[in-house]
């Protein structure tokens, strides 16, 4: 259980981050962290990270696609945790 917990704080913490760089290099107008790997990070076990960065850098919070992809992937987050706490899966 306490490697599990370190694995989440660790994803989320990476992922934080990957989301505050990219705002970062969106404002410069640099070279970006891909979509699919902050998707994938999320999906992963970084969702709360993700979403404290969207909210903390107000990043990607308007566009539509990344709002609708993301939550797509919470909602199937929350579809596996429940199943799982009810002895379903």
């Amino acid at each position: 259980m306490e490697i599990f917990l370190l694995y989440f704080l660790f994803i989320n913490i990476i992922v934080f981050i990957l989301a505050g760089y990219d705002k970062y290099q969106a404002r410069k107008n640099k070279r970006r962290i891909p979509e699919n790997t902050l998707f994938f990070l999320q999906l992963i076990g970084g969702t709360p990270g993700l979403l404290t960065s969207m909210l903390i850098f107000r990043h990607k919070t308007s566009k539509t696609s990344f709002i609708v992809k993301f939550s797509f992937i919470f909602l199937i987050q929350t579809v596996f945790v429940y199943l799982y706490l009810t002895g379903k899966i």
